[in-house]
């Protein structure tokens, strides 16, 4: 995972990119555990509660959960969900090009009346 501190994407949300994308390709596998917020503030040089912010969404999107006392964890579904929610994304992208494309057939149909 590499963070840009320059970039203009939030640093918590590359770390939620930089981890669905290590999920995505086998580098975490399910139930592996995932790196500590203390390890990865250390090696980025990074805010503690920025990593936490970070690791509260992948919770929240179901990618990983917590074991109290042992650390997180990469769920044993997690690249189904990502997958699943790739495609949804895909879907919306889809319906909204069609809607554009309706729309400016329709604009075009009614300046030429």
């Amino acid at each position: 995972m590499q963070i840009d501190k320059f970039s203009r994407t939030p640093i918590y949300e590359q770390v939620i990119d930089g981890i669905e994308r290590e999920i995505l390709t086998g580098e975490l596998k399910p139930n592996s555990p995932v790196a500590s917020v203390r390890a990865l503030s250390v090696q980025f040089s990074v805010n503690p509660n920025t990593l936490q912010k970070a690791y509260t969404e992948l919770e929240r999107r179901g990618l990983c959960y917590s074991v109290p006392g042992s650390g997180r964890f990469v769920s044993p579904d997690a690249m189904q969900r990502l997958h699943e929610a790739r495609s949804k994304l895909l879907d919306e992208i889809t319906a909204l090009s069609r809607a554009y494309d309706e729309n400016i057939i329709e604009n075009n149909q009614t300046e030429e009346k």
